[in-house]
């Protein structure tokens, strides 16, 4: 059972550190709506899929194999640097979810409503520049969480022996 959380928590992480990345680089290329709609719209909806289809089932694999690994591993009930993971992990799934996903899923609405004729080009590429920071800081966080999955640091209080009771 260890094994196969540890296997599903590796790869949700492999998928969501490299979708961040993939999403970085499309958002790289991305053209301005006025100079190119159509690779616009095209890039628009494979960013849109990305977020769908990899980046949403890598964070939840992540983020579920992590909790269930930590209530059935006794070890990690009282390490510190698993309720710290487990903090940040909630933490970017939220972040995920608000400043990712959903800006994303707006923007493709948005693209597919101006190529039907109902909005304007101005109302597009109005949330990707601070998407790509949200996935900038969001795999940041990844990459901390991957260190401390390997380095595992001791994160625990040092109990104070008090001269009292160290006397008696």
């Amino acid at each position: 059972m260890r094994k196969a959380l540890k296997f599903c928590h590796t790869l949700g992480g492999i998928g969501l550190l490299g979708t961040f990345l993939t999403l970085t680089i499309v958002f790289t290329v991305l053209p301005e709506p006025t100079q190119d709609i159509q690779r616009y719209a095209a890039l628009t909806e494979l960013v849109d899929r990305l977020a769908r289809w990899i980046l949403l089932p890598s964070l939840a694999l992540t983020l579920i194999s992590g909790l269930l690994s930590i209530g059935a591993v006794t070890a990690f009930h009282s390490a510190g640097w698993a309720w710290l993971k487990l903090a940040t992990g909630v933490l970017m799934f939220e972040g995920t979810l608000l400043a990712v996903q959903g800006p994303i899923q707006r923007e493709a609405n948005l693209t597919r409503q101006f190529l039907n004729g109902e909005v304007d080009a101005p109302a597009l590429a109005s949330s990707f520049e601070t998407i790509g920071y949200s996935i900038l800081l969001l795999g940041s966080v990844a990459v901390a969480n991957v260190v401390l999955g390997i380095w595992r640091p001791r994160l625990s209080r040092r109990r104070v022996v008090s001269a009292e009771v160290a006397e008696e």
